[in-house]
């Protein structure tokens, strides 16, 4: 009787949920389709600094110094502290079709997460392309078979990256990490639209141990590390100033964001007055085009009031 009486509660949540989002994926559906094919496209920009790669001497990186190789029986570490970010973060865009914590849309979230990607990856590709480095990792060095790879035989090759064997052992798309990418949006989305302060700092914690990992295992150098760090970040800044009216919370009460996705203002006014009133503060006086009608008296040019009788007691004796 419980099980099926909660069975039903969370049946009408998912519904209502997906009645919320449901207009708001109709409206950006295409640009998170973009989205989506985008990361096939670094991914065969990714296959195609490959066949680009020459092996050579590792680069000498202060990482490398201080950092003690974990080996390639290790190299797994990383990736499953990066697999345990990446799932734990899509599980937790889609908890309000489960729970009622409301602070965020899960369409408008993965509308910024994948804006931030987008922007991030273009540049990246733009850095791997214009110069390949040696890589650090181990099937990229001298003597390995897959450091580099022979012309392609057929476009298939290319078109279907050799998945999942080519994405797992690529080798010249170094500056910056891709782990590093996704691993800072999903950070800093949690740290703008979380709830929990000590998963927040735990976020935080796991990023900087996953690029001590990165970096041990000989995966990325330094540099595509830091790179990553604070260009994500700018990224991050300037796409969260773009998207500050589009990407926003939702009110207490589950229903609409605080502020308005549709700019178009109502009534006649002007976009700096409605932000205004929103705020609380009253618009100049000027603005208000109500007219007024004088008690006792009339309006003269100047604005001031003239009033009918001379006499003080007059005045008091009629309320004004």
């Amino acid at each position: 009787m419980y099980i099926a009486r909660e069975s039903s509660k969370l049946l009408r949540r998912i519904i209502f949920e997906y009645s919320v989002e449901w207009p708001l994926l109709k409206e950006r559906w295409k640009f998170l389709l973009f989205g989506l094919f985008f990361q096939y496209l670094h991914g065969l920009a990714a296959r195609a600094v490959h066949y680009l790669h020459r092996p050579g001497p590792v680069l000498q990186d202060i990482g490398f110094l201080f950092l003690p190789e974990l080996g390639a029986d290790k190299a797994y570490l990383s990736e499953t502290l990066f697999s345990f970010i990446f799932f734990s973060f899509v599980l937790w865009t889609f908890h309000p079709f489960i729970f009622y914590v409301k602070r965020f849309y899960t369409v408008l979230v993965w509308y910024r997460c994948l804006t931030i990607l987008v922007v991030s990856q273009s540049l990246r590709i733009a850095s791997f392309m214009v110069t390949q480095l040696p890589g650090p990792n181990y099937h990229c060095r001298e003597g390995s078979k897959m450091a580099s790879l022979p012309h392609p035989k057929s476009i298939s090759e290319v078109i279907f990256l050799n998945f999942p064997y080519g994405v797992v052992y690529g080798c010249g798309d170094l500056i910056f990490s891709s782990h590093m990418i996704f691993t800072l949006v999903f950070v800093l989305t949690y740290q703008k639209y979380g709830t929990k302060r000590w998963m927040k700092q735990l976020a935080w914690v796991l990023a900087v141990v996953l690029s001590f990992l990165i970096v041990a295992s000989r995966k990325h150098y330094t540099v595509d590390v830091v790179v990553a760090w604070y260009t994500v970040n700018l990224v991050t800044f300037f796409i969260d100033k773009h998207l500050h009216d589009v990407v926003s919370e939702r009110s207490s009460n589950g229903g609409p964001p605080i502020l308005p996705l549709n700019t178009k203002e109502k009534d006649g006014q002007s976009k700096e007055e409605l932000h205004k009133l929103m705020n609380g503060n009253n618009p100049d006086v000027s603005s208000d085009r109500r007219q007024r009608m004088p008690v006792n008296g009339k309006i003269i040019d100047d604005g001031s009031p003239k009033f009918g009788s001379s006499n003080l007691s007059d005045i008091v004796l009629n309320g004004t």
